[in-house]
């Protein structure tokens, strides 16, 4: 009985551990995010003028060559996504803007009230979880085979989030709520923690595998 509370306490510290780094790469990435935008809104006044002395020239292609990497520039730091929910904008538009600096398309379509019962917390190791993996996942596949899609809505009462990523690998063997993986530990506690965070707020959870295709849907009670 003591060794099994040994490891059980070890496994919790090291589940806990793992939530903490977590958390801290999404304000980090959610900072990275925001740190780009007061960077492009800095150097506005800059564009401007480089603008002004092009229409001064009568230099349209210099022109619209200019406003193209302007435009393109922006799509990197343009917040693309309002969901209604403080925490899950900010953690959603991260993700987002990290899967698309590694050539992953994403299609998210997310509309949640802007207080939920569930933390802030919960709510960032789950999405951030799923968004990780779905990530992982698609860096497996050619770019132009890479597809992330992301829906969360209420149902009623309850908050329904669904993640869909292509993936490289055929159907996968369910053991439990889980399936088979070669991936390292922290993808093992990244699970767990959504698994638990799902029961203890009475929830449903479901993962299912096909060929190409891996899809987890989950739903949250806020009453």
């Amino acid at each position: 009985m003591r060794q099994m509370g040994f490891f059980s306490r070890r496994i919790d510290r090291e589940i806990a551990a793992y939530q903490r780094e977590l958390v801290d790469t999404h304000y980090q990435e959610v900072e990275n995010m925001y740190r780009q935008i007061r960077g492009w809104r800095h150097d506005y006044r800059n564009h401007i003028q480089v603008l002004k002395a092009l229409v001064a020239n009568n230099d349209w292609e210099g022109v619209k060559e200019y406003l193209d990497e302007l435009d393109t520039d922006l799509n990197t730091v343009d917040t693309v996504i309002k969901t209604g929910n403080s925490m899950a904008d900010a953690i959603l538009n991260s993700k987002i803007s990290l899967a698309k600096s590694r050539h992953i398309q994403v299609q998210a379509d997310a509309n949640i009230p802007m207080k939920l019962r569930m933390s802030e917390l919960d709510l960032c190791v789950i999405l951030g979880n799923l968004f990780d993996n779905a990530i992982e996942a698609s860096l497996a596949l050619p770019e132009e085979k890479r597809l992330i899609r992301v829906y969360m809505d209420m149902k009623g009462t309850q908050l329904y989030i669904s993640f869909t990523n292509f993936t490289a690998v055929a159907k996968r063997q369910k053991i439990g709520r889980r399936f088979s993986t070669t991936k390292g530990a922290g993808h093992g506690f990244g699970l767990v923690r959504i698994d638990n965070i799902v029961d203890r707020m009475e929830g449903y959870l479901s993962r299912n595998s096909e060929d190409g295709a891996f899809t987890t849907e989950i739903l949250i009670p806020q009453l």
